[in-house]
This record gives structure tokens, C-alpha cells and sequence, in this order.
């Protein structure tokens, strides 16, 4: 008979374990992951945002594309230049903030060896937020527009292969994935630094047991519900599902915590700031001790425990900040300009998803998560100025919200349209210049170990040409495998038809496409025979 999921966690867990134990042993050899940085992003328009390359070809050649000038700068190792109004707490270093593609295994155990430009990262992460695939089996699809069609493009090979794993033994295998990469995490946080891990029925209440076996059922913090939707009528057999769970856990009791504040609708103003004196309008606070857990004296006659020592009590009326009932019962009095609304709890009604017709928002990605959602998150569980990291990036809603509240960011993503939508994302927003980075060729590698020979990067173009409905050109003018053709009919009059031919380049998945590849698919064109109309 089979072990049940429970059975099988404590062995899910100790492999975790020892596969974080083997990564965090390889950071200290000459073999170790690094992180390999293809672009400085430059968003600004400003022309002052060029003061941050300040060198010229190190060691390679790189390409810079400065996306707000519109220049490609070739020939160039990217260093970072005065950075001094950004915080340098990684021993003087100057801070860059980082959209890294690849898998988050690889980046975190990057991140924790450290490189030339920063230090290792190690416990060194204010706040974690990871929204992870929700073991729902879902072949999660990015949407691809192009002129005149929308098209849904599926995971890359290496996507395919890095996930390969992850559903072929069910919810055992998400569990084994999931876990070393929460070590990991851990190893990152800062002893003050906080993890939110958002996820839904699924599969929550398996990874609650691995947080409260990694982190510690004392340093549990909050399970949060969030209502994502409104009710609906297509549930048959069971309520609807409206919410996602969203569990938090410190590191160490020492964590830091902001309380936030929801405003105070105009029925509680109305139903409670029903007083007025020469200072404001005010509503009446207890004074008495809940579960008479406070100090014991005689106040007016009244002898119980207070949540004030007599000391503050007397002060209190000393200010005339005591109200006091017909009976003598003292109130303290709580007036609204001086309130900060009403505490947020961990039911969360009031943030709605992103509207399918928001044009300020929306970036048209499927599990695509409200700013308002982050804000309050940030906000609570990262200091001003402190480093926020989303190792599940998606649509860049941490990156995006980090970046408004003058935080330092780290996001990743192991899907290449992901880190695209990211990117663009944050260039519209004019966010400050910023690190795309890779992992190299250690995923090509992997892939090919396990695919075999036969593997080339050119079985990745052949999904792309495939994406554009193009069929790929003979071998002998093709032998990148890397073009494709699109042979179609346009009516160019009444019953006329002419034939148009589009020639289709994939460029390398390792690299941006710039300007040079431009350049280089025009050429192709213009060598290549048949004669082609784009």
C-alpha cells in the first residue's frame, strides 16, 4: 500500500535538506553558480542615467541597451558608477537592483555565493514574497500579441525540463521542489526578514507543514486570507472558491513588523465620532483592562484593572484626554485626526484583482497580482530603503510596487516571457536603472545531460517559428534551424489574390534581442532567395 502524503513528508523534507546542504557546500568552490549579467537597463530619459556606466570592455563584450535613450552601446562591460544615493549596506558596495532568468535554485544559490559587483547575500534579504505555481496540474500559458491575432505561447523546452519533475509524483513531487528552495530562502533572510508564500487550497496546508519545519512553528506568523473574486454561479457540489491563502513567517522573534491601516468608512465615523470639544471630534476608548490583565487601582470611584498605570491615567486627564460618563466611568478620548484608521486584520476584502479592462495596471499575465496587494505587504514587512526579493517573478508586481516604495529589489523568473513583461514593465514606470542577469548555460547543459545529444538550441527555435505559424526553411540555407517562413494570400482587389512572404528569425534565448539582430535578420532577407515582403 502506497505511504500516504504524510508518511512521506518527513523524507520529502530530509531530501530537501540535503539538496540545499549540497548547493550551500558548492558556493564555496571555483565550480560555483554565478550570475552572468547581459543588459544594464537604463529606464530614465534622463540623460544623467548614462553617468552609470563608467567603463569600458573588462573582460567580454556585452551589449547595453538603454531602453528611455533609444541608444545601443556596443563593446561594453557594464560597471556601476556613483550609486551613492541608493543605500550601500553590503560592506560600501554599491547596490544594483537585479531581474534575474533562470531557475530560482540556480539564482539563490548565485545571490548566496555573492560576485565582483555584490557580496554574498546571505541572511542579508529584508522580506520574501513568492507566489509559486499552486500544484493545480495548470499548463500555465503566456499570451502573445501580434498584428491582428492573440496567441497563447507554451512553456519552452527548458522550461519543460526544469518542471519536468514537478507534477510526475503529484503533490510528493511539488513538495520536493518546493523545499530545498524555502531552505534556501531562509539562508537568505535577514534575522529581522520576513517570508509570505502565497498559495490556495491546493496545496497550503502541505506547504504550511514545510515552513513550519523549516522555519519553526514558533515563527509563524499569519495564515491571510485574500477574497480575489466575488461570488459566482457556476460552483455546483460546493461553496465557491473566492480566496488564496497567503502564509507569513519570521526568521527570528526580533522581525521586523509595521502595523498597516485600512481608513475608517463613513459608517464607523458616523456611528462612533459622535463627540466634539474645543480639539476636534473624537469617539470614546476603553480605559478597563481586557481580562483584568492590567494594573489594579481606584479611579473615580471605580476600583478594577485599567490599560493604563494611574501614572498615564492622571496624565491623561491632565490633557482633558479623558471623557467621563454620567456614572464617572473615564473614556479616553480617541479624536480622528489622530487616529490611523482601523488596524488591517488577516482577512483581506477590500483588494480587488486586477481588472481584465485596466490599462494602467494590467500587463495582460494570467496570475498577475494587484499592487495593492504587495503595497501592504512591503509596506508591513520591509523597512524603508530595505531589499524586497519575488523568486516566482510573473508579471513583476513585486519588482513594480519595491520599486515605487523605495525599496531595493531582486526578482527572478525561469520563463523568458515573464522576465520580458518584467522588464518592459518597469522601463514604462521609469524605474531606476537596473541588472538583467542570467544564469549562463547552466540550464542548457542540464537539459542537454538529460535530453541527450541530439538536444541543440536550435529545438528551442523551432517552438518559436512555431509560436508565428511559420514552417522552417530547408536545411541547406538554414542550418541554425533557426528560420522559418509565413506563406499567405491577401485579396488585393475583387477576386484577386497575391501571394506575401514573411522570412522569420528565432534569435538565442540566451541573449536580448537588440539592434545587431536586426541588422543581422534584414541581411538574411535581402541574401536570401524568393524574394521576401517583410
Amino acid at each position: 500500500m502506497p505511504k500516504s502524503l504524510l508518511e512521506q513528508l518527513p523524507d520529502i523534507v530530509a531530501q530537501g535538506r540535503k539538496e540545499a546542504e549540497r548547493i550551500l557546500e558548492s558556493i564555496e568552490s571555483r565550480q560555483r553558480v554565478s550570475l552572468q549579467t547581459r543588459e544594464v537597463v537604463l529606464p530614465a530619459k534622463d540623460s544623467s542615467v548614462q553617468d552609470w556606466i563608467t567603463a569600458q570592455s573588462r573582460a567580454a563584450q556585452r551589449e547595453i541597451f538603454a531602453p528611455g535613450q533609444g541608444s545601443l552601446i556596443e563593446n561594453a562591460q557594464p560597471m556601476l558608477g556613483d550609486m551613492s544615493a541608493r543605500p550601500e549596506p553590503f560592506e560600501g558596495k554599491p547596490w544594483a537592483n537585479r531581474l534575474i532568468y533562470g531557475d530560482n535554485l540556480l539564482a539563490m544559490a548565485a545571490l548566496l555565493a555573492g560576485d565582483e559587483q555584490t557580496p554574498s547575500l546571505r541572511g542579508k534579504v529584508d522580506l520574501i514574497y513568492i507566489d509559486p505555481p499552486f500544484d493545480s496540474k495548470a499548463d500555465y500559458r503566456t499570451k502573445v500579441m501580434l498584428p491582428g491575432m492573440e496567441l497563447e505561447q507554451k512553456p519552452s523546452v527548458i522550461e519543460q525540463f526544469a518542471y519536468s519533475d514537478t507534477w510526475s509524483d503529484g503533490t510528493a513531487s511539488y513538495l520536493a521542489m518546493i523545499t530545498p528552495r524555502l531552505i534556501l530562502m531562509r539562508e537568505l533572510l535577514a534575522d529581522t526578514g520576513s517570508i509570505y508564500v502565497h498559495l490556495d487550497w491546493h496545496v497550503g496546508h502541505y506547504v504550511k507543514l514545510v515552513l513550519d519545519e523549516v522555519f519553526g512553528r514558533d515563527n509563524f506568523v499569519n495564515e491571510l486570507i485574500w477574497k480575489r473574486q466575488t461570488a459566482h454561479s457556476d460552483s455546483s457540489g460546493s461553496f465557491a472558491v473566492l480566496h488564496d491563502t497567503v502564509l507569513s513567517f519570521r526568521k527570528s522573534a526580533a522581525y521586523h513588523f509595521a502595523v498597516q491601516y485600512e481608513p475608517y468608512s463613513e459608517k464607523h465615523i458616523k456611528e462612533n465620532y459622535r463627540y466634539q470639544d474645543e480639539r476636534g471630534t473624537f469617539a470614546l476608548g476603553q480605559t478597563k483592562a481586557p481580562g483584568n490583565r492590567g494594573p489594579r487601582y481606584v479611579w473615580n470611584g471605580f476600583d478594577r484593572h485599567w490599560r493604563f498605570t494611574e501614572e498615564n491615567m492622571r496624565r491623561l486627564d491632565a490633557e482633558k484626554k479623558l471623557y467621563h460618563s454620567e456614572s464617572g466611568l473615564p473614556w479616553k478620548k480617541l479624536y480622528l485626526a489622530e487616529m490611523p484608521g482601523v488596524v488591517v486584520g488577516s482577512v483581506w476584502t477590500d483588494v480587488n484583482p486586477v481588472h481584465a479592462m485596466d490599462k494602467t495596471e494590467r500587463v495582460d499575465y494570467d496570475t498577475q497580482k494587484p499592487e495593492k496587494l504587495l503595497d501592504r505587504i512591503i509596506r508591513a514587512s520591509c523597512p524603508e530603503g530595505g531589499l524586497v526579493a519575488d523568486f516566482n517573478g510573473g508579471s513583476g508586481t513585486t519588482a513594480a510596487v519595491a520599486e515605487k516604495l523605495g525599496r531595493r529589489w531582486i526578482t527572478t523568473d525561469l520563463g523568458k516571457p515573464a522576465c520580458m513583461i518584467m522588464r518592459k514593465r518597469l522601463i514604462d514606470q521609469d524605474a531606476k536603472p537596473f541588472l538583467y542577469q542570467a544564469i549562463g548555460d547552466y540550464q542548457v547543459e542540464a537539459a542537454k545531460a538529460t535530453l541527450g545529444r541530439d538536444f541543440r538550441i536550435g529545438d528551442l527555435s523551432q517552438i518559436v517559428l512555431s509560436l508565428y505559424g511559420a514552417l522552417p526553411l530547408p536545411p541547406d540555407v538554414n542550418p541554425q534551424r533557426n528560420l522559418g517562413q509565413i506563406a499567405s494570400m491577401e485579396m488585393v482587389g475583387a477576386g484577386v489574390r497575391k501571394g506575401s512572404k514573411t522570412l522569420v528569425l528565432a534569435d538565442s534565448p540566451n541573449k536580448l534581442t537588440g539592434a545587431a539582430t536586426l541588422k543581422k535578420a534584414i541581411a538574411q532577407r535581402d541574401n536570401l532567395m524568393g524574394g521576401w515582403d517583410r
